[in-house]
């Protein structure tokens, strides 16, 4: 079982919604068979990487809403945040633009680090207070990754590095009519939108592989009829 996700490192349900998602594949007996792929997604393409607000602040001007609203906005999500083990530091978080992030975890993919360099852009965002726009800063989490970080400044340094690959992840979510993120795909057949319960993504899992693995067929080599027994009954070979 395949399930692709898309997200984007400033977006607090895509965390919430991944720890769900790891929460449901913990209970899940088939859980070795699951391979889990994160897309690139970006919900502010155009965003500086120095926006000059705090997340208050741009939340508020983004809906239209009071610096209060968006405070008390932003209190409900850590507190949704809470309940699977995260800690979100609203008042100190860097807003910034996601691209190079992006363009680091691809790189990191081809070093199967992937997952864990995701993980780690996650938490220095929304727990940590770190600016994931700054490329020190990201040679910072990669190492920490166990990349090296100067082949990592490299990738980073070059506009062009993986790029495309980001590009790519972006333009399929457009195919497949993605509008907002976290976005999870199975298979490539079923959809979960949103940072659902951890309870719709454990049933979501079982209706999966109850219906995507495969079932034995046998082939009957069988030759004479009449020599079994069913139903608490056995056949009665007719006299030749």
């Amino acid at each position: 079982m395949k399930i692709e996700v898309w997200s984007d490192y400033v977006c607090p349900f895509c965390y919430i919604g991944k720890r769900r998602l790891e929460m449901a594949l913990d209970q899940f007996p088939h859980k070795d068979q699951v391979e889990v792929e994160f897309k690139s997604f970006e919900l502010d393409p155009n965003s500086p990487k120095n926006i000059g607000q705090n997340i208050h602040e741009v939340l508020a001007g983004k809906y239209g809403m009071s610096v209060d609203q968006a405070k008390q906005a932003n209190q409900g999500v850590g507190q949704q945040a809470s309940t699977v083990g995260l800690t979100f530091n609203f008042d100190e978080m860097k807003p910034t633009n996601t691209f190079d992030a992006h363009r680091l975890a691809k790189y990191a993919e081809t070093l199967g680090k992937e997952a864990l360099v995701s993980e780690k852009l996650l938490r220095a965002y929304f727990t940590e207070s770190k600016h994931i726009g700054d490329i020190d800063t990201l040679a910072d989490i990669a190492e920490a990754s166990g990349l090296d970080r100067q082949e990592v400044l490299n990738v980073l340094n070059d506009k062009n590095a993986f790029a495309a690959d980001v590009r790519q992840d972006e333009s399929l979510a457009q195919q497949y009519g993605v509008r907002g993120v976290p976005y999870f795909v199975i298979n490539q057949k079923y959809a979960i939108s949103g940072a659902q319960p951890t309870e719709t993504f454990m049933g979501a899992l079982q209706k999966v592989w109850e219906e995507e693995s495969p079932v034995p067929v046998l082939q009957d080599l069988s030759t004479e009829e009449d020599v079994s027994c069913a139903d608490g009954n056995c056949a009665i070979p007719e006299k030749k």
